[in-house]
C-alpha cells in the first residue's frame, strides 16, 4: 500500500467517526458527571423488570379494569400498599397506607321499568332498560312524541332554539368509541360532548340513548355529589335513559333527522342507593432535615381506569396498563427507591395514588379538600400520567418526555436540568401541555396553590381509553429511563432548601399564585 494510499484511508476514517459523532449528538447524551453522588444510587434502583412485574398484575384481567367503584379497585389498591408496606414507607392514612372517603353512590334498579314505543298501530316493549341518569328520583312520562337527532348534528339541534324540544324525547345514541382509533376517540368524544351541551339548550322532557349491542348487565354505578359546592358527575338537565332495543334500533335507522318516530311512554323507579368506600394510598418517606423535614414533595398517580365494557364480544376489559398502570407503578417503583436511601433527602415525600380519576379526579379533589399534609408545607407535586406508552400518534416518543403547564412553575426548570443530566428531553408541547394541565389530578394539588404538574410521555396512541391498552406493549426501558428523571428531579426538589415558585409573570399561573398566597398569608 502506497503512503499516498495509506493517508487518503485514515482521512475517511477520521471522517466516519466525526460523522458518527455528529448522529450521536442528535439526542442529548447523558451527563453522569452532572448527577449528585447521593442520587446515583437511587437511580441504580429502578427496575424494568421490577417495573414489568408490577404492571403485569395491575393490568391484569384479574383486576377487571380498576373501575371506581370495584372489586378490582380495591385489589390494586391492596396490592399497592404492600407495595409500600415492602418498601417500609410509613403509612399516612386513617387505615394504616388508606385515606378513606365514603361516598354516595347509585346504581340502576331494573325492576318495575318500563319503556313502550307506539308508532301508528304497532307497539313496542323495550327488552332492556340499561340504566337511568336523573336527578329526578323517578322518571314518569305517558304519550310523549319521540324526536330522532344524531350525535354528529348538534348544530342541528342548535337552530331549533332555545326550548325547542321542551314536552319531547330525544331519541339519539353516542359514539362507539371502542370502535374508532386512539385518534378518533377523542375529536368522537368531544363531537358528542358538544351534541349534549346543544341538547341541554333545547331541553327536551327525556334523552333515550340506543345501544347497538345486546348488554351483558347493567351500566356502571355511578357517584354522587358529596356536597354543595364541588361539582361531580353533574345529573344532565333532562333525564337520560339507556335502553336496548332491536326493534327500536330499526326504528330510528328508517326515520330522518328531526323526524318525529312514534310516542313513548315510560316509567323508570328510583336508583339504587349505597354508600362506596374509596381509598387513596398514601406513604411518606420521612425528610432528614430536622426544618425541612416537615415540608412535603408529593408524587403521585391515578391507579383507576374504566373497568369492563357492558356488551360485545372479545375482549371487554379496559386493562388500563398505560392509562394509569404505568404511573401507579412508577410511584410504587419511586418509592421504593427513595425508601433505600441512606441518608435521606432533606424534604418528607409523599408518595400517593388516587381513585377515581377517569370519574372526574375524584380521589385528587378529595385529597385536595382533606390534606393529609398540611397544604401551606406542602411544596410541590409531580404527577406521572401515561409514562410507559412511546407510540404516541404524532410519533415515536423516545428519551422524551412532556411536562404539562411546564413553565406555570420553576419545577419545569428544575426537570429539564435533570432530563439534561439524563439524556432525556423534558417538553413543552406546543398544543398539548397547556391544553392537558387540567385534565389529570395535578389541577386538584393546583387549585390549592400547590405547584404541580403532570408529566407524559404520550398525550395519543392507538389504544388509548381502549381495551386494547394492555401491559405487553409498554416501552419498560424506556419508563425505567423517564421514572429516572422523576426521580433526580423529585430528589433535587426535595435537597434543596427553597422551595419551587409558580411564574408569576405567567398569566396562565395567576390564580394559581392567588390560591398559593391564601395558604402563605405575609
Amino acid at each position: 500500500m502506497t503512503q499516498n494510499k495509506l493517508i487518503i484511508m485514515r482521512l475517511r476514517t477520521i471522517v466516519i467517526i466525526l460523522a458518527l459523532s455528529a448522529c450521536s449528538f442528535s439526542q442529548p447524551r447523558p451527563r453522569h458527571s452532572a448527577i449528585e453522588p447521593g442520587a446515583r444510587a437511587l437511580l441504580a434502583h429502578i427496575s424494568v423488570d421490577s417495573l414489568r412485574g408490577h404492571l403485569s398484575f395491575l393490568a391484569s384481567d384479574t383486576l377487571e379494569g380498576r373501575d371506581t367503584p370495584s372489586r378490582g379497585l380495591d385489589l390494586a389498591a391492596e396490592y399497592i400498599a404492600a407495595g409500600f408496606r415492602r418498601a417500609g414507607l410509613e403509612p399516612a392514612g386513617d387505615d394504616g397506607y388508606f385515606q378513606t372517603a365514603i361516598w354516595p353512590a347509585a346504581r340502576p334498579n331494573p325492576s318495575g321499568a318500563v319503556i313502550e314505543f307506539k308508532q301508528g298501530d304497532a307497539t313496542i316493549v323495550v327488552e332492556s332498560v340499561l340504566a337511568r341518569w336523573s336527578s329526578d328520583d323517578e322518571i314518569s312520562f305517558a304519550g310523549m312524541p319521540v324526536i330522532k337527532f344524531g350525535y354528529q348534528e348538534g348544530e342541528a339541534v342548535e337552530a331549533l332554539g332555545a326550548g325547542a324540544l321542551g314536552g319531547k324525547a330525544l331519541l339519539t345514541e353516542a359514539p362507539d368509541l371502542d370502535s374508532l382509533t386512539g385518534s378518533e376517540r377523542g375529536p368522537a368524544r368531544r363531537t358528542w360532548q358538544n351534541f349534549l351541551a346543544k341538547v341541554r339548550s333545547a331541553r327536551p322532557a327525556c334523552v333515550l340513548l340506543i345501544r347497538r349491542t345486546a348488554p351483558e348487565g347493567l351500566l356502571h354505578t355511578r357517584l354522587l355529589n358529596p356536597r354543595a359546592g364541588r361539582v361531580v358527575q353533574p345529573a344532565p338537565i333532562s333525564p337520560q335513559v339507556t335502553l336496548y332495543d332491536a326493534r327500536v334500533i330499526r326504528m330510528y335507522d328508517s326515520a330522518k333527522s328531526g323526524e318525529s318516530l312514534a310516542s313513548v311512554s315510560l316509567h323508570i323507579p328510583p336508583d339504587v342507593r349505597f354508600d362506596a368506600r374509596l381509598r387513596n394510598v398514601i406513604g411518606v418517606v420521612r425528610g432528614s432535615d430536622p426544618r425541612l423535614k416537615d415540608t412535603y414533595v408529593l408524587v403521585t398517580a391515578h391507579y383507576d381506569h374504566l373497568g369492563i365494557r357492558d356488551s360485545g364480544t372479545g375482549d371487554r376489559i379496559y386493562n388500563g396498563a398505560n392509562d394509569d398502570g404505568s404511573g401507579t407503578v412508577s410511584v410504587v417503583e419511586l418509592a421504593s427507591a427513595f425508601a433505600s436511601l441512606k441518608p435521606r433527602p432533606k424534604r418528607s415525600i409523599v408518595f400517593i395514588t388516587f381513585f377515581g380519576e377517569e370519574k372526574g379526579m375524584l380521589g385528587s379533589r378529595y385529597y385536595g379538600d382533606h390534606p393529609v399534609f398540611p397544604i401551606q408545607t406542602t411544596i410541590a407535586d409531580v404527577n406521572l400520567e401515561q409514562v410507559g406508552r412511546t407510540d404516541d400518534d404524532e410519533g415515536p416518543q423516545v428519551g422524551t418526555a412532556t411536562m404539562t403547564g411546564l413553565d406555570y412553575s420553576e419545577i419545569g426548570t428544575i426537570f429539564q436540568a435533570a432530563g439534561q443530566a439524563l439524556g432525556v428531553k423534558v417538553l413543552k408541547h406546543p398544543r398539548n401541555s397547556d391544553a392537558y394541565f387540567s385534565r389529570s389530578d395535578n389541577q386538584s394539588l393546583a387549585d390549592e396553590g400547590v405547584p404541580a404538574h403532570t408529566l407524559c410521555v404520550a398525550f395519543s396512541y392507538p389504544d388509548y381509553h381502549g381495551v386494547g391498552d394492555e401491559w405487553d406493549k409498554i416501552d419498560y426501558a424506556n419508563m425505567a429511563r423517564v421514572d429516572k428523571l422523576v426521580a433526580l428531579g423529585i430528589y433535587r426538589i426535595a435537597q434543596s432548601s427553597a422551595a419551587p415558585r409558580w411564574n408569576v409573570s405567567n398569566p396562565k399561573a395567576a390564580k394559581y399564585v392567588e390560591a398559593w398566597k391564601k395558604h402563605h398569608p405575609e
